[in-house]
């Protein structure tokens, strides 16, 4: 019998199309003779298609597991994960609270630097407050606190570029993060499993521009990527270690990668973020960070779906009533 794979993408985000590039490879990779795959896809405004997924009453879909592959917001942020827990549906991936702290930049910072983390130094701005010019000197970064794929961000050099950076990061978030802007190097490490995690072999991203942005990401096709990263083995080690502390600070389950800032005046590492669900296309780094540590993509896609399994199995001993 074929495991029916429910893959959810689209949804209601900036990266909606990143999300159709992802499911696109995910599927490609699966077995068929293990897999029946099954479509769900959202629309920009949130109708969904074919039909619901959630079960009829006195019925069943016929899913045996739910792959979401929604980046960013009402897909990567808990909603959609709370739906599937009220279903009853095993799924890939994170869990609805440590999607909801990951997918908010400064809920992430804050339990990082409960853990002892490092993270860089940062503002926040809520509604219409403001940040006193220079609080953090410059440059800053400024970010939408709930987005991904570095939509809305911006590098601020001044005032004036603050203002503008503001603006158009609260034109995706009603909460905006400031963080001190670092002179160095980008790295990117792959996590997987569940109370076991372990990391892959990380990787260095050389943008094209000045900061790793949404065009150098997906448009451009100019930055560059080095797998494995040029790093000694203490660093690599530390940033595994970091990776994986992280992954279970938030709680994460299934997958997730931990993004990296190494700082050139002190060769200090800062963890960026956390993705929880991290893209899939052609030239993601999460699959290929797995594929260069032996787990080639068809076998990372069986794994998810075996930990999303493992992990349901366990819930479905737990008691909810006396």
């Amino acid at each position: 019998m074929k495991t029916n794979v429910a893959v959810i993408y689209g949804g209601r985000t900036g990266e909606h199309e990143i999300s159709h590039r992802s499911a696109k490879s995910i599927i490609e990779a699966m077995d068929t003779e293990k897999y029946k795959v099954l479509h769900y896809v959202i629309s920009k405004e949130g109708r969904w298609s074919p039909r619901s997924i959630l079960p009829e009453p006195g019925g069943n879909p016929g899913v045996d597991v739910v792959f979401p592959v929604l980046h960013g917001t009402f897909g990567e942020d808990g909603t959609v994960q709370g739906l599937l827990e009220l279903a009853d549906l095993p799924y890939v991936g994170a869990g609805v609270m440590a999607s909801s702290i990951s997918m908010d930049k400064e809920m992430m910072k804050r339990v990082a630097k409960e853990r002892g983390l490092p993270v860089v130094e940062y503002s926040v701005v809520s509604g219409s407050g403001d940040l006193a010019c220079g609080e953090l000197g410059f440059p800053v970064f400024v970010k939408p606190a709930n987005l991904g794929s570095s939509v809305g961000i911006s590098k601020a050099r001044n005032c004036e570029e603050l203002k503008a950076a503001l603006e158009l990061a609260r034109a995706y978030d009603r909460k905006v993060i400031i963080e001190r802007g670092i002179t160095g190097r980008e790295f990117e490490c792959a996590v997987l499993g569940n109370d076991n995690p372990i990391a892959a072999s990380p990787c260095e991203i050389l943008p094209s521009r000045e900061f790793y942005d949404y065009d150098d990401k997906y448009l451009l096709d100019k930055a560059e990527t080095v797998i494995p990263a040029d790093l000694s083995p203490e660093q690599t080690a530390e940033m595994q270690r970091l990776a994986v502390e992280c992954y279970r600070a938030v709680e994460c389950e299934g997958m997730a990668r931990v993004d990296f800032l190494m700082e050139s005046a002190t060769g200090k590492l800062y963890i960026n973020e956390i993705n929880t669900i991290p893209g899939f296309t052609s030239i993601s780094m999460y699959p290929k960070m797995w594929e260069y540590s032996g787990l080639p993509m068809p076998r990372l896609i069986d794994r998810l779906i075996e930990l999303a399994l493992e992990r349901h199995a366990a819930k479905q001993r737990l008691r909810y009533s006396k």
